[in-house]
């Protein structure tokens, strides 16, 4: 089995001095793979070199990565010390962060979280498994005010040394001007869709001059997302010509370039996969034979501002479309 020196992959900083592997594995199956299958790509991700995990509640498969992370702990592999844990309070349980969390560790086997998410910023849920046209009949738009108790309780966590860092998750600028207005610890961290054909600049150029670090979940495009979220205009930044052509000079895969691009960007990707060989190359890519600056020039021109992951299942009756998710005009929709 190749492996990759975790000391070799590069990390990023944030505020408070801590220090993040700058790409990870993502762990939402897509509903289309197995906890189990997930579970094992985590052992055998940790063996190979990982150190950051992205789990969440709601993916419904933490008790299996917790058992995952047991017999990496058991075997000496790894200590808890080693690896950079994130989970995520599901959108249902905002009304109960602190069980939220304790339910988390006590499924991942640990006794603290390197970093805890809100997942969404509104308690809008849905069903597994559901259709586009699914809505909760009790969603409702963005509320700061029960926002800023849900965010309390996060910074209550993190002062206690609970969890070693916290952050948001589908933030826009408008809701995260309204956070840093009245919290008392600033995110670390807001977790967002990012890849070539959405490289959302001026929420990314906002954060850092906040001094707010980016995970960027889907980095390649998700191609297997779950069918809910994919709609007649969606393009695939795999398929880009410029992608193509940037992969050729590498000998290797679009998705591979896209990685790539998104860690020397500054930002942290955490593409999944259950197969060895693509979650290996998504780790070693980051050691070596680095784009050149006429290469990210070229992956910056081609941002087509395509969402993948618009959130259609979290409308609220009165909503005119997903657009109003995401305060595309500066404005909170609803407010």
């Amino acid at each position: 089995m190749e492996t990759v020196d975790p000391n070799k992959v590069p990390k990023v900083r944030f505020y408070n001095g801590a220090e993040i592997p700058a790409v990870g594995l993502g762990t939402f199956g897509s509903d289309h793979v197995s906890a189990d299958q997930i579970a094992e790509a985590v052992y055998q991700a940790v063996k190979i070199g990982y150190r950051l995990i992205d789990c969440a509640a709601v993916y419904d498969n933490e008790k299996e990565i917790g058992g995952a992370l047991k017999r990496l702990f058991d075997e000496g592999i790894v200590k808890r010390e080693d690896l950079w844990i994130t989970s995520k309070v599901w959108n249902s349980m905002h009304h109960d962060v602190r069980g939220s969390f304790e339910k988390t560790c006590r499924d991942l086997g640990v006794d603290y979280l390197d970093l805890f998410l809100v997942h969404w910023p509104f308690p809008n849920s849905h069903a597994p498994g559901v259709s586009v046209d699914s809505r909760d009949p009790d969603a409702v738009p963005y509320r700061h005010r029960d926002f800023k108790r849900v965010w309390a309780v996060m910074e209550d966590l993190y002062e206690k040394g609970l969890c070693k860092n916290i952050g948001t998750s589908n933030q826009t600028i408008a809701k995260m001007k309204l956070l840093l207005s009245t919290c008392k610890v600033k995110p670390m961290v807001n977790e967002m869709e990012m890849h070539p054909h959405f490289q959302q600049p001026e929420l990314f150029d906002f954060l850092k001059k906040n001094g707010i670090a980016a995970i960027g979940f889907c980095p390649i495009g998700s191609p297997a997302r779950p069918e809910r979220d994919k709609t007649v205009t969606d393009t695939v930044p795999i398929q880009d010509p410029v992608m193509i052509k940037i992969a050729k000079a590498h000998n290797v895969h679009p998705a591979v370039i896209c990685v790539k691009w998104a860690v020397q960007r500054g930002q942290i990707p955490i593409p999944f996969s259950v197969k060895p060989p693509k979650f290996t190359m998504n780790l070693k890519c980051t050691t070596e034979d680095p784009l050149t600056d006429e290469e990210m020039n070229e992956i910056k021109s081609i941002d087509k501002n395509n969402r993948f992951i618009k959130g259609q299942v979290f409308l609220w009756s009165t909503a005119k479309d997903w657009h109003d998710l995401w305060d595309e005009d500066g404005t909170i929709a609803g407010w």
